[in-house]
């Protein structure tokens, strides 16, 4: 009798693999790292076989750490990280290039030309999205350009395309299966909102071979089965999601209103807008929360390229603290006189100032300054970068009641309080934290008959603890316009006009 679900949690830096029981608790957890290469400044890449070995291992360790065979598990989901591109051989499924990274910034150029000749509005239209290197279509065209022969084979169709979902599908069913979901697609630039499907014209404007492209599937549903010599027997694949939308589910943020936020390398926060996409005014994205049945749930989304990456560069660049848990208590000891701002561009600005060009920056450094207090700086960035996107979500006419909080930083006491005194919100934290690999999980069980409804599994969502605002109006505006100071002084151009009055609220609020 099959006793567990199994969560593929491939990430940035690490992949993961759990058990989740039919009470939907860990049961096992596997995780190992791999390499991070930096060919050239703002340029991020991983070797995408480390993505395939580490999934396959992660998994063998969690089948035996919980002393089951693969028989035991009902179903598989999988979370990504998202717009991180793959292109690989269809004869052989070897990549032909390393993974770029969604963090990358090669193709800003690419971005750049085509703002200037005037497609942004087109792309934006039909994708929810903006003009920036973030994405998947450049990072593509880049790779057909740039690997000998790869663009005549990608049109004859000899060459695939694949997030990392799409890439781990693939190697899973030994190549019978390439496809991904829609929250996946929703993050290409190459994908209508609106039709659910890739968009010719943007096809042709990013220079992006039709043959290359996966099928677009539900989030939950029948994604086939692994090959029997990988685990000892073939096991349902039958939920897929990048890696922010399946915590958006593990958290339980089905209605409209709802809102949570991911502190990782980076920091997503994503706001369920309901059964029809709403266009930001204020630089937001708008993605596919999921798709069932054919039928979307969509959701505004600010995406923030540095949080946690801003404590390991203290922890493993400036050697400043010896452990991520360090940098909590060294904040907490910190002269609060000491005005240190770090603006953490070290890959670019995302939401809402995007600026690929901008780069990571400190300000307000006297000789009094200390280790405490880039410390203090770094945990700060994150509650300001979070504000920025609080602001532009209420600009564009959703209020949300609180903000539902997981991810490694998470579990810093000091920086989530520091977040809900930014906000003036309350910021709820679970306690169950592994809400991405949580979400994955709940898909493939959903579609399995393993787990409940989303009504049903919303409800099983349980508060850990709550952060309460508690700073003074005074000392956050002072500490914001600073904050904002120090942004400006940062960006590589002008930051974009302000857009007029928001019209009537979008969407609910939050439970």
């Amino acid at each position: 009798m099959a006793g567990y679900v199994l969560a593929i949690d491939q990430g940035t830096t690490s992949t993961r693999a759990l058990l989740f029981d039919e009470a939907a608790r860990v049961a096992a957890v596997a995780q190992e790292p791999f390499a991070q290469h930096f060919p050239r400044p703002g340029e991020v890449e991983h070797d995408a076989e480390d993505l395939w070995t580490t999934t396959v291992a992660t998994v063998r360790t969690v089948l035996e750490k919980a002393g089951c065979g693969a028989g035991a598990i009902a179903a598989v989901g999988i979370a990504n990280q998202r717009e991180t591109a793959i292109v690989w051989e269809r004869s052989t499924g070897r990549p032909i290039h390393r993974a770029i990274v969604w963090q990358d910034r090669r193709t800003a150029g690419e971005c750049d030309a085509l703002r200037a000749g005037g497609h942004e509005a087109l792309v934006s239209e039909r994708t929810g999205l903006l003009l920036d290197p973030y994405f998947s279509a450049t990072k593509i065209a880049w790779i057909l350009d740039h690997v000998e022969g790869a663009r005549a084979r990608a049109e004859a169709g000899e060459l695939a395309f694949g997030t990392v979902d799409t890439f781990l599908l693939w190697r899973l069913t030994g190549g019978r299966v390439h496809a991904t979901d829609a929250t996946n697609a929703s993050r290409t630039s190459l994908y209508d909102l609106r039709t659910g499907d890739w968009d010719p014209e943007l096809l042709d404007l990013f220079r992006v071979p039709r043959p290359v492209l996966p099928e677009v599937r539900d989030s939950a549903s029948d994604h086939g089965t692994s090959r029997p010599e990988l685990f000892g027997a073939p096991i349902l694949i039958a939920g897929t999601a990048g890696d922010q939308q399946a915590a958006t589910l593990g958290q339980g943020c089905f209605d409209p209103g709802m809102m949570k936020a991911t502190y990782g390398t980076g920091c997503f926060l994503v706001v369920n807008v309901g059964a029809a996409p709403v266009a930001s005014r204020h630089r937001l994205l708008t993605t596919v929360v999921w798709q069932h049945s054919g039928e979307r749930v969509y959701g505004l989304e600010g995406s923030i390229f540095s949080a946690g990456t801003g404590v390991q560069w203290l922890r493993d660049e400036l050697g400043v603290i010896a452990s991520a848990e360090e940098s909590g208590r060294l904040a907490a000891e910190s002269d609060p006189d000491q005005p240190v701002y770090l603006v953490p561009a070290f890959t670019g600005l995302g939401a809402p100032w995007w600026d690929a060009g901008a780069r990571g920056a400190i300000f307000g450094l006297t000789r009094g300054s200390g280790r405490a207090d880039l410390a203090r700086a770094t945990l700060e960035s994150v509650g300001y970068q979070t504000r920025d996107l609080i602001e532009a979500v209420r600009g564009d006419g959703v209020e949300a009641a609180s903000l539902r909080v997981d991810g490694g930083m998470a579990g810093s006491d000091w920086t989530m309080q520091f977040v809900a005194d930014l906000l003036d919100l309350p910021v709820d934290r679970p306690v169950d934290l592994e809400t991405t690999a949580r979400g994955a999980a709940w898909l493939a069980g959903f579609h399995a008959g393993f787990y409940p409804g989303a009504e049903e599994w919303a409800a099983r969502w349980e508060r850990g603890r709550r952060f309460t605002p508690a700073m003074d109006a005074e000392v956050r505006e002072r500490k914001l316009g600073g904050w904002h100071d120090a942004v400006r002084r940062t960006l590589s151009a002008p930051p974009p006009p302000a857009p007029p009055p928001a019209a009537a609220p979008a969407g609910g609020r939050a439970g």
